[in-house]
């Protein structure tokens, strides 16, 4: 009989390490799995990202060798070819490696691509989720994605993709109506475009959007405005990423009562 909790494990055939895909969650390390947690006290070897507050690597062991492959738009420390080598060296070197990623894994961190590699190699890969950043950042301020009076749909997106890119992924434009809530990663970079799409695409200028910055650590702050004006108050407010925008009516359902005592947040990402 199958275990069901070792569904998501990639057996191995070699007598390399495991690797673990392990979902950082959106910044606050009272927000990550318990076997995450356990999984950073016990690992030999750590790659990690940007999005990884320093209060998350102080509960790695001394003894373990941390690498350190961050990503920022402009800036790669290293090419997504090199991490995957890096990845598959710890496995041949270490017992227990841990591939840390901010937010899930497998939501816009390339989580697949590397489990991909790495199966083809031969390695072990184990998953462990992650609280993405896209549901965890307006929950922290009291607004629901869902609500049985005016959303029952949510659509996840990155806006991470190049302006004069030859032919894009995203078609912002059949989006605007396709469903009641957006939620958009790293979209600042080309929130022109993706504004004017939307536009033409149907959506009313006058729906109501959230910019989100750092979700669940200290420094986080949003403004909510029109989608008219989404572009311009940006800009004026200087929201930077990480940030998470959410666009559509459920906007107005924030209940700011349910949001955290900033005394209990954890320190501001830094890079």
């Amino acid at each position: 009989m199958t275990d069901a909790i070792s569904s998501n494990i990639y057996h191995d055939k070699t007598n390399y390490g495991k690797v673990f895909l392990v979902g950082a969650g959106p910044g606050d390390p009272d927000l990550m799995t318990v076997k995450a947690h356990r999984l950073l006290g016990q690992c030999d070897a750590l790659v990690y990202d940007s999005l990884v507050p320093n209060e998350i690597l102080q509960l790695v062991d001394d003894a373990c060798e941390l690498k350190f492959v961050g990503k920022r738009r402009g800036h790669h420390s290293f090419p997504q070819a090199k991490i995957n080598s890096i990845l598959l060296k710890f496995a041949q070197e270490y017992k227990c490696v841990v591939r840390l990623k901010g937010g899930d894994p497998f939501i816009f961190g390339r989580g697949g691509e590397e489990a991909e590699y790495l199966a083809r190699q031969g390695v072990s890969v184990e998953v462990v989720p992650g609280v993405t950043a896209g549901i965890a950042a307006p929950s922290y301020i009291g607004m629901p994605l869902t609500h049985r009076l005016c959303g029952s749909s949510v659509t996840f997106v990155t806006g991470h993709e190049e302006i004069d890119k030859a032919r894009r992924t995203v078609n912002w434009s059949a989006l605007a109506k396709a469903s009641h809530t957006l939620v958009i990663y790293m979209g600042l970079h080309n929130l022109g475009l993706i504004v004017d799409e939307l536009i033409s695409g149907g959506i009313d200028i006058d729906t109501p959007t959230v910019v989100i910055q750092q979700a669940t650590v200290l420094g986080q702050r949003y403004v909510k405005i029109r989608l008219g004006d989404l572009v311009s108050e940006s800009r004026k407010n200087k929201f930077f990423s990480p940030s998470i925008i959410v666009i559509g009516k459920i906007v107005d359902f924030q209940v700011k009562e349910c949001s955290p005592d900033p005394a209990n947040v954890t320190m501001p990402i830094k890079f």
